[in-house]
């Protein structure tokens, strides 16, 4: 199926940064711990820098942006691989709270969604409904799994990105009507908590310069008040500006003209301030050059939005950051960006609420969560947000953090890069060939171990070995990793499946299922596991199963079922993706804790 172009996000503007400020003392803020959060029932309102839910309990918005209903899509984009269902349960397993959807006006005219697969059962339930009706779909679904969901004015037509809140196209009384229609349609459903009243207001838009025309501020209020009419419940997300006082950031980054023309609504206790955050890989910017980088980045925070949660004003949401995390640079930010918003565990609610950019991996400048398959988690990505993650909206499950490792406390502590390109060259029914790449070492590789699933059954010098202890018609997983003369040894490599010829006695005859590990930082792990009819019928369902010796445990699991007693796991088809053409494959995918250890022997069946 078509694919839309990869959305470039934004042009950026720079400055020099002036020293922060001094702030204030953080009076009269209530500090929530881990064991006092909530669940974060009913509607949400706020109270000082803190959003509470319907019970007065501090919660914590950490989630994710889905976009798509605002492009010429007119849906939340990924639906041609995969069933909405799915993306949605995929992203409550991983930790996320609440999905930030972008939409435009657009959607309003009974625009049709476009580029959604209804192959094989998926997203039946969608077709004939146009794109308020698919939202209408999501947020129900993200409802039952207690999500929370943010609906975001991203943009007046599905065009591009407007610096104001109004075009000659779609003027300010439009905006304010769908506004107003769209917190009507959801009134009662507290499912949706709230509106992005406009995305990334930009020069000429000011704050609080008295301009009608251009002042976001006093807009924000025609907004909000036009939200609250028709539901007074709601929260009302009013991002920044580019350009205060001189200083220019971000689009919609800069709030520091909140603190001094703080918005005012017909409602109270609604407001919560947005900034948008970003990397060098969508745009540089003068702090990333600063000698004392990533040291300097808490001032410069302060000084454009954090201050408002640090003096207790108001609530603060990071409602996009984002990068492709390729230079140490991105890396050193995302790192800081996440220990600034600070750990669930330790400040459970009482935190700078989030949501990532992007869960689509086709965001130009940034990627996603995802990979390019869709399904597949960037788990290195998701790993550095592991700490801000609040599940049950900021209880504190004490998740998260990076792994790290050490020297043996020999003279050569350096070990090993891993192999790769392991590769299956041949096959029979008494033996699986396997070749690799070299992998390096500062004082020279040795030699390499080979791992059938979990057991080392064998040994080369060189860079091919022939496994000869397999049964016919059965499938096999291999890894191997390298040592050095010191005995350092390499991380494991990507792992490879092989179906040895011939008709097996076993259970795997004509199913193989591939479980490569795609990430391990030492306090977790993801793995993404696909499935194949190697046979000549086709199947209605499929079952996986292995054992860990190491005593690991799936933590989450997407696009199928598992159950797991002590080291064993079975691992069942959704509803959605049983049925397989022979030669067809589906794939699941599930992180687990707390090393990925060795890759474990797979079985697989069809029925």
């Amino acid at each position: 199926m078509l694919r839309p172009l990869r959305t470039l996000r934004r042009a950026a503007r720079t400055a020099a940064v002036t020293p922060a400020a001094l702030l204030l003392p953080l009076a009269g803020a209530q500090v929530a711990s881990a064991a006092e959060a909530s669940s974060g029932s009913g509607y949400w309102h706020t109270s000082g820098r803190q959003i509470l839910d319907a019970d007065n309990q501090p919660v914590r918005v950490a989630g994710i942006n889905w976009f798509g209903f605002e492009t010429a899509n007119y849906v939340a984009h990924g639906l041609w691989s995969r069933d909405y269902k799915s993306m949605i349960d995929q992203m409550r397993s991983l930790g996320y709270n609440t999905i930030r959807l972008p939409s435009s006006d657009d959607i309003f005219a009974g625009t049709e969604a476009a580029s959604i697969n209804y192959s094989g059962g998926m997203n039946s339930d969608l077709q004939g409904l146009d794109s308020l009706g698919v939202m209408d779909r999501t947020v129900d679904h993200a409802g039952s799994l207690g999500m929370k969901v943010v609906l975001d004015r991203h943009r007046p037509d599905s065009a591009g990105q407007s610096p104001l809140w109004y075009t000659s196209a779609v003027p300010e009384s439009t905006w304010l009507a769908n506004l107003k229609s769209l917190a009507g349609r959801y009134a009662g459903n507290d499912a949706v908590i709230g509106i992005d009243l406009h995305n990334e207001p930009h020069d000429p838009a000011c704050w609080g310069c008295g301009d009608t025309t251009k002042d976001w501020r006093l807009a924000a209020e025609r907004g909000g008040d036009a939200v609250l009419s028709a539901n007074p419940d709601l929260l009302i997300f009013v991002e920044g500006v580019q350009a205060f006082d001189g200083a220019s950031g971000w689009w919609g980054g800069n709030l520091m003209g909140a603190g001094r023309h703080p918005v005012e609504l017909s409602v109270a206790h609604r407001v919560v301030y947005s900034a948008h955050d970003y990397a060098t890989s969508v745009a540089q910017q003068p702090w990333f050059t600063d000698a004392s980088f990533p040291g300097n980045m808490p001032g410069v925070w302060d000084k454009y939005w954090g201050y408002l949660f640090k003096q207790n004003i108001a609530p603060v949401w990071m409602g996009e950051f984002g990068t492709t995390l390729q230079s140490t640079t991105d890396q050193k930010w995302l790192k800081a960006l996440a220990d600034y918003l600070r750990p669930t565990d330790q400040y459970g609610g009482d935190s700078f609420s989030w949501t990532f950019w992007s869960w689509n991996p086709n965001s130009g400048d940034t990627g996603g969560v995802l990979k390019d398959d869709w399904t597949s988690v960037d788990t290195v990505k998701d790993g550095y947000l592991a700490s801000i993650k609040a599940p049950d909206f900021g209880n504190g499950d004490g998740s998260g953090g990076d792994g790290g490792g050490g020297g043996d406390g020999g003279e050569d502590t350096q070990a090993p890069t891993a192999p790769s390109g392991l590769t299956v060259t041949a096959t029979t029914g008494t033996s699986v060939s396997l070749s690799w790449s070299a992998a390096s070492d500062d004082t020279g590789v040795t030699g390499y171990d080979v791992y059938r699933g979990s057991t080392k059954v064998g040994a080369a010098t060189g860079t091919t070995y022939t496994d000869t202890g397999v049964s016919a018609g059965t499938s096999y997983t291999y890894t191997d990793r390298a040592r050095d003369a010191t005995g350092n040894t390499s991380p494991r490599s990507a792992s490879v499946t092989a179906l040895t010829t011939g008709s097996g006695s076993g259970s795997n005859s004509g199913c193989t299922a591939a479980y490569t590990v795609n990430g391990d930082w030492g306090s977790g792990f993801g793995v993404d596991v696909t499935v194949t009819n190697t046979g000549t019928s086709a199947a209605t369902s499929w079952k996986v199963t292995w054992t860990w010796d190491g005593g690991q445990k799936v933590t989450n699991m997407w696009n199928a079922s598992y159950t797991q007693s002590g080291g064993a796991v079975t691992v069942t088809n959704t509803d959605y993706n049983g049925s397989l053409a022979a030669g067809a494959h589906t794939s699941f995918g599930f992180q687990g804790a707390p090393g990925a250890g060795g890759v474990p022997t797979v079985s697989c069946t069809l029925s």
